[in-house]
């Protein structure tokens, strides 16, 4: 049986590996732009750092949003399992694989999220034709 600590270590591996490959990409950019400004000049130079700056606000904007997440999936979250199979309810990560079982990371803001809370072990909700029997929450 999954354990709700055992998919949070999980969710927290899989966004601490995603913020450090994105804080990688921003040093390498910034290597890139500063090798740049040493064998570049004019106008082609300043496109060129605009378009290394325009990325690097993107992807930091890209690891500011992983941290949120990464502190509201420390917060908590709700391991389901349904009929279906196991939903945690945290943040959206999609599908994740935890001691060889599959597990679907959803927002509880999510229709199917929505849904779900307040539901006890033993109710049904129904989304999109598809329906969810839950047979326990941790």
């Amino acid at each position: 049986m999954v354990s709700k600590q055992k998919v949070r270590e999980v969710c927290l591996a899989h966004l601490e590996d995603k913020i450090n490959s994105l804080k990688k990409m921003l040093v390498e950019l910034e290597e890139g732009a500063q090798n740049d400004s040493k064998s570049s000049a004019g106008d082609k130079h300043e496109t060129a750092r605009a378009m290394v700056q325009i990325e690097q606000e993107k992807i930091g904007r890209q690891v500011q949003d992983l941290l949120i997440q990464k502190t509201q999936l420390e917060k908590g979250g709700s391991l389901i399992k349904t009929d279906r199979g196991y939903l945690f309810l945290s943040v959206p990560l999609g599908k994740i694989m935890v001691e060889n079982t599959s597990v679907t990371v959803i927002s509880p803001q999510s229709p199917l999220g929505k849904k779900l809370q307040g539901l006890k072990a033993g109710e049904k909700t129904d989304i999109n034709d598809i329906s969810y029997s839950v047979e326990e929450i941790q």
